[in-house]
């Protein structure tokens, strides 16, 4: 027995077209599926990486991220 519309629940992002305003509706879409990481986790399935890589790719993100924060600390010390 399937389920009236009414009952059906929609799963993910949806945003409604009021008004015909659609370029406000797809900038929030757009909003929301940035903010759900969608488009992050499919870019990072669109090819397989090895587990090797996947922790170099990690350390590598992580010093460029500390030496950003030291870089910022040294010039906020000469100012």
């Amino acid at each position: 027995m399937r389920k009236k519309t009414e009952d059906v629940k929609i799963k993910g992002n949806r945003v409604e077209v009021r008004d015909g305003q659609f370029e406000r509706s797809l900038r929030k879409f757009r909003k929301k599926v940035e903010e759900s990481g969608v488009l992050k986790d499919a870019r990072a399935r669109e090819y397989y990486e090895k587990p090797a890589q996947e922790r170099k790719a990690k350390r590598a993100a992580a010093r460029k991220r500390w030496l950003k924060k030291l870089n910022d600390e040294k010039k906020k010390q000469t100012f």
